[in-house]
């Protein structure tokens, strides 16, 4: 046991892939193994993998040739691996290269903490109002805007989490099994002040693809196919109410279950929220 066991999932991304892969072996510490999980038969995106998987900080690799999602690759990690953190960076983010040491001290330093993530948002998108209600501190120093979910990449978790929570079930999203972990104690959210994380999928990040709606209706993010969204400034508006989203968010569990959530499930009901369909 110990160290920390990282998934990287690639699909599709050959450009953001150059960029993220190297991105995370370099930010990895001492004892920090990426396990590679490349999901499709796109050349150029499987080329872009193969430069780097035989670095020695890549521990495991495995190529699925149909889309396999997030969920098989997720619980692949957490019943093989068998670090005491565990971690996911998506193919199109760049956290702050000191966020392993940053996120692992104060999960040291704080065993209440469950999972605790990096920030995607630009400085726009900061609700101080909103933030300021939701921070609270902790030992050592540390200061944690609470959340029961955080975005699934870029975050670290206890593997204690893991082995009380269970793995992500067929109906889960990463959203609700980070609700599971929260009934059970676990507190979840992100450092603050914010340790950044560059989304490259949001058009004001300086290294997205999507500069026209042209561009991004060729090779639109699952979540906006899901949504409806067509155009860059869409999906420009859903990635500030997501910001908005998470900083309003309840802290009150009892607003994601029984009576208050009947009739939808939890990861639908933040979708909308997200996309700014339904009320929050």
């Amino acid at each position: 046991m110990g160290g920390i066991d990282i998934l990287m999932i690639t699909y599709d991304r050959p450009e953001y892939v150059r960029l993220s892969l190297p991105h995370l072996l370099d930010s990895c510490t001492d004892d920090a193994r990426v396990w590679l999980w490349h999901n499709g038969s796109d050349a150029a995106t499987l080329a872009a993998v193969e430069e780097f998987r035989h670095d020695p900080r890549v521990h495991r690799f495995h190529h699925s040739p149909v889309n396999a999602g997030l969920r098989e690759p997720t619980n692949w990690l957490w019943a093989e691996s068998s670090g005491d953190y565990l971690s996911k960076v998506d193919d199109d983010c760049l956290p702050d290269k000191s966020w392993l040491e940053v996120l692992r001290r104060a999960h040291e330093d704080v065993p209440e903490f469950g999972v605790i993530g990096t920030w995607r948002f630009p400085e726009s998108d900061v609700r101080q109002d909103l933030v300021d209600r939701k921070l609270a501190d902790y030992a050592g120093g540390h200061r944690l805007m609470r959340n029961h979910w955080v975005q699934g990449s870029g975050y670290l978790l206890k593997r204690a989490m893991v082995e009380r929570t269970g793995p992500l079930a067929e109906d889960d999203s990463f959203t609700s099994w980070c609700l599971k972990a929260a009934r059970l104690g676990f507190v979840n959210g992100w450092v603050y002040p914010f340790l950044p994380e560059d989304h490259l999928d949001d058009p004001r990040s300086p290294r997205t693809i999507y500069h026209t709606d042209e561009d991004f209706l060729a090779r639109r993010p699952l979540s906006a196919q899901k949504t409806g969204v067509r155009t860059v400034a869409e999906w420009t508006e859903q990635m500030k109410r997501s910001a908005y989203v998470v900083q309003a968010a309840s802290l009150d569990l009892r607003e994601y279950s029984g009576w208050r959530a009947r009739g939808k499930s939890l990861s639908k009901r933040v979708r909308r929220a997200i996309t700014g369909r339904a009320p929050w």
